[in-house]
């Protein structure tokens, strides 16, 4: 019986050796994972959320389809759970760029008033930022997806490096005047910029997500399956009912729903709009605009968090 046994952990063993160098590209250490193991520091590897977050990153795109195709549950406390540990901030066109752009470095903190959740909201950043733009897996797990699909930008050092490591044929180093160009072609075709946290990656900021409505599995969860996953950006729409042509152009690119018609103008449910700002922008009439809304929570503002 002991026999069975140590062979049975002999075969686990080597599965798990073999899986390894397969996810670490035929090395054993590959430097971006070692540099990782020893951010998440020894907390969180024996808890297995440094492994927990190499596997994410390792598959990403894999591991985003799973979530995407699972049937989320409707019970309140798991939206909960899910919500605080995995979330993003919605980022005006400016405040996105301004992410990739900082000229100072921001020192570790914990931003609960701007990212309100348990877990998963700290940031720390070097200037000027390494920027990786990766394929967006929300897209690659649609079977008709908007395009482009690399659009997803991994922020820091940290991330950056192991995206490019790890994922050589996925994966493109980019300059600032590379990423800004993402983010104004993105803003144009109507699509919004968020950024992403997550306990496995050692509840830090990691990268912006440039997301449609149509592919977006944040988006989805947060408006087919009411699971809070998005914070707003702090700012609201806001409309002159009297210059409003009732167009609904505003109506078809808003990814929250949150804009609706009468006979005359848009109505604004201030509930649901997230200060995306991709309808004023699409508004002909100029009849839209963002206002900063403090009920609506802090902005990410990254000049404010920056060291001096």
């Amino acid at each position: 019986m002991l026999k069975i046994l140590l062979i049975i952990i002999c075969a686990l063993l080597l599965m798990f050796f073999a899986l390894w160098l397969i996810g670490e590209r035929g090395k054993l250490l590959m430097s971006s994972t070692n540099r990782f193991i020893k951010t998440a520091g020894i907390k969180r590897f024996l808890n297995f959320s440094t492994l927990h977050g190499y596997i994410y990153l390792r598959i990403f795109k894999q591991y985003l389809k799973f979530l995407i195709r699972a049937n989320p549950t409707s019970h309140q406390s798991v939206r909960k759970f899910v919500a605080n540990r995995y979330h993003s901030k919605v980022l005006t066109n400016n405040h996105a760029k301004r992410l990739i752009t900082i000229d100072k470095d921001i020192p570790y903190q914990e931003i609960e008033q701007i990212v309100p959740y348990k877990i998963a909201r700290s940031i720390v950043m070097k200037a000027p930022p390494k920027i990786v733009a990766f394929e967006c897996a929300c897209r690659h797990s649609r079977p008709n997806s908007c395009l482009p699909t690399q659009v997803c930008l991994f922020i820091g050092e940290l991330y950056a490096d192991f995206m490019l490591e790890h994922h050589p044929n996925e994966s493109q180093l980019l300059t600032q005047t590379e990423a800004l160009k993402i983010i104004d072609e993105e803003h144009e075709r109507g699509h919004i910029h968020s950024a992403w946290f997550k306990d496995a990656t050692i509840d830090r900021f990691y990268a912006i997500c440039n997301c449609c409505k149509c592919c977006c599995g944040g988006i989805e969860t947060m408006v087919k399956y009411g699971i809070p996953i998005m914070a707003s950006s702090g700012y609201v729409a806001q409309s002159d009912d009297g210059k409003c042509k009732a167009c609904g152009t505003c109506v078809n690119i808003c990814p929250f729903n949150a804009l609706s018609l009468n006979q005359d103008h848009v109505i604004i449910n201030w509930n649901k709009c997230m200060g995306c700002g991709v309808c004023v922008d699409k508004c002909t009439n100029k009849v839209l605009s963002l206002v900063r809304d403090e009920k609506k929570g802090v902005p990410l503002e990254v000049d404010l968090l920056t060291t001096n």
